[in-house]
């Protein structure tokens, strides 16, 4: 019915009387037509009723016509003037332009529209392929002929199970197992068994037990109510040496990096979103536990002050330029990470064969020391029967003493052994295959061992019960290993009086020059004779550098045995630098001096009266002699009533 209202007066515009009003009745009919075109007949009759237009478009007044057009076209019911006759062609020009403004926007939208259908329409197809995917690797799963052949070839290697290493069964389970470190593993246990643990840095050589003793004192720690360890506290290990510090932030295993979304490593649903995915670290792996730096004084100088800063915090902060706090893809994990950081509330054990000059300051000032023994040679005995004990082997009585002659580390010791029983079993194989027990390991198989490995001997000095002219056995330190050093000097009468000439090695540095010259004034001193009036020679045997003036008291013996024709017990060592009035000054190092000439055969070692309480106290087969004096030592050192 509406349809036919609209199509009646229409029509009555076009049957209208023929006159100066035709062309008006044309146009304001050709708009009504478009505005049908656009809105559609009902719709347009509804808008107009909306509107308070009805009226208008049934009136056969053009005036009442074109103010019902304006309402539509402006939507604006409000309108009440009427156009005058006059007015009426402008008015029907706004009305056209805003028609066309109108349908500008329609093609627009209609062509938007089209185009969000399309898309629409693929991100559906996309979708349901998607689901479709998604439904047949369910029913079939990841597998296929090739991950199945591959999977089974791993499942066969997993059955194929060698028994435990040789080293492994030789490694320490139990504290009672470390030899010679009771006084380390005590102020370890100490510090870290403790109601309030404390970070500590392990000093020693190489080979001596550190690592183990960290970790079975830490194992021994949880067991503890009143410590803060958990059962499940981890003990993290790492070495310090491969650790480095990367510029770029990609990678940092010791404290955590960030995978951004354009980095390779980044998880796909996490990439796809533009998330940033923080990667934890040790530092946060031994968070309640421990941290096992090896070789801490090797670790990279940036990571050094960066790890300073966790121990402080006991948190580890992460950034990224493409964390969005405001995003909301971000995971809760990732956003918590980000905002408030990662646990690290450790205890840091660090181990290094450096000398603590050596450490950074910053590190050692934040850890308790602790520091552990040179092994001596009975040490390395009793590591090799208890591990002879564990691979059910029986010795000769000298075997420990024979290998204790190669090494002082007990891990070199335990691998020498390890080869000596390779070496006897396959000798003997004939024998096992029949079901006999383990043969006797005996000399001749331990020397051969020596020689197939071209083992060289730890020090090829040994004491002597002896006594020659112009020799003595000095001491010195490298790191923590003390060793002998032999000095020897000859002494001739010089051709002219006073033009006498003296000689050393110049690779052995210049404290040795500045030894000789303060022989000259104390011999000059003590026995009147003047160094002037003999060609003189010391020698430092191999040529190595002497550190320091600690060789001055045994550069002193050697040229007065020289020059007298005395000579001296090879039974014996001494260590100190002596000054112009003959007084023996203190040295350093004096532990590892002790232990080197032990394990050289010194039966007695002078020191400086000054070192008597750097002693160790459970040094034993070898006789130590504080002294004050150069004539105190003189007193003991010359064979008495001997010349040569």
């Amino acid at each position: 019915m509406t349809d036919n209202i609209l199509k009646e007066n229409i029509q009555g515009f076009t049957d209208g009387e023929e006159n100066g009003r035709d062309k008006l009745y044309r146009e304001v009919n050709a708009i009504y037509s478009m505005l049908a075109n656009i809105y559609g007949t009902d719709k347009l009759v509804l808008k107009a009723g909306k509107l308070e237009a009805l009226d208008g478009i049934k009136s056969e007044e053009i005036e009442d016509r074109v103010l019902a057009l304006q309402k539509v076209v402006f939507e604006d019911p409000t309108l009440e003037d009427k156009p005058t006759l006059g007015e009426i062609p402008k008015a029907l020009s706004e009305i056209e332009e805003e028609l066309s403004d109108l349908l500008a926007r329609k093609t627009i939208e209609e062509r938007i529209e089209k185009k969000m259908s399309d898309k629409m329409q693929s991100r559906h197809d996309d979708y349901m392929r998607e689901i479709k995917l998604q439904i047949v690797k369910e029913e079939t799963g990841p597998e296929n002929s090739q991950t199945e052949a591959k999977l089974s070839d791993l499942e066969k290697l997993e059955e194929k199970k060698l028994s435990r290493s040789l080293l492994e069964v030789l490694k320490p389970k139990d504290l009672s197992d470390i030899i010679g470190q009771t006084a380390a593993i005590d102020g370890v246990f100490a510090k870290v068994a403790s109601p309030y643990p404390q970070h500590v840095i392990l000093y020693g050589p190489p080979g001596i037990g550190k690592t183990s003793v960290a970790r079975l004192a830490f194992q021994e720690a949880k067991k503890l109510p009143y410590c803060p360890f958990s059962k499940e506290a981890s003990f993290v290990e790492v070495d310090g040496s491969t650790l480095r510090w990367d510029p770029r932030e990609i990678t940092n295993p010791l404290l955590g990096s960030v995978h951004d979304p354009i980095y390779q490593g980044a998880r796909r649903e996490l990439a796809d979103g533009g998330v940033p995915e923080p990667k934890l670290g040790m530092v946060s792996e031994a968070n309640g536990g421990i941290l096992f730096i090896d070789e801490i004084g090797e670790l990279d100088l940036i990571l050094q002050t960066k790890l300073l800063k966790v121990l402080e915090d006991k948190r580890v902060q992460f950034d990224s330029s493409y964390y969005d706090p405001d995003d909301p893809s971000v995971p809760k994990y990732i956003r918590k990470i980000f905002e408030e950081g990662a646990p690290a509330d450790f205890i840091l054990i660090g181990a290094t064969t450096k000398d603590p000059s050596e450490i950074n300051p910053a590190i050692r000032s934040r850890c308790t020391e602790v520091f552990f023994d040179i092994l001596s040679p009975k040490d390395i005995e009793l590591i090799i029967e208890n591990a002879a004990k564990k691979l059910d082997v029986e010795m000769e009585s000298d075997v420990g003493r024979i290998i204790s002659d190669y090494t002082i580390e007990g891990r070199k010791a335990v691998g020498i052994l390890a080869d000596i029983f390779g070496l006897v079993m396959y000798k003997n194989r004939k024998a096992l295959c029949k079901g006999e027990r383990n043969p006797i390991i005996s000399k001749e198989d331990a020397y051969e061992a020596i020689r197939r490995g071209r083992i060289v001997p730890y020090s090829g000095i040994k004491g002597s019960q002896e006594a020659i002219v112009g020799k003595v056995f000095g001491l010195g330190v490298s790191g923590y290993l003390g060793s002998i050093i032999e000095i020897e000097a000859v002494a001739f009468p010089a051709q002219e009086k006073k033009k006498g000439s003296y000689r050393f090695n110049e690779t052995a540095g210049s404290m040795t020059k500045d030894s000789v010259f303060n022989v000259a004034s104390i011999m000059r001193k003590m026995t009147g004779e003047d160094i002037a009036d003999y060609d003189i020679h010391v020698n430092v045997i191999g040529g190595g550098k002497i550190d320091g003036p600690s060789a001055g008291t045994a550069i002193f013996l050697a040229v007065k045995s020289a020059i007298e024709n005395k000579p001296i017990k090879q039974n014996m060592a001494v260590s100190g630098e002596v000054s112009i009035h003959g007084r023996i000054k203190a040295v350093g190092g004096l532990q590892e001096k002790i232990y080197g000439a032990k394990q050289a055969g010194i039966e007695t070692v002078y020191i400086p009266k000054e070192n008597e309480k750097e002693i160790p106290n459970d040094i034993e087969g070898i006789n130590i002699v504080p002294v004050n004096r150069i004539e105190e030592i003189n007193e003991h050192v010359f064979e008495k009533g001997k010349t040569q």
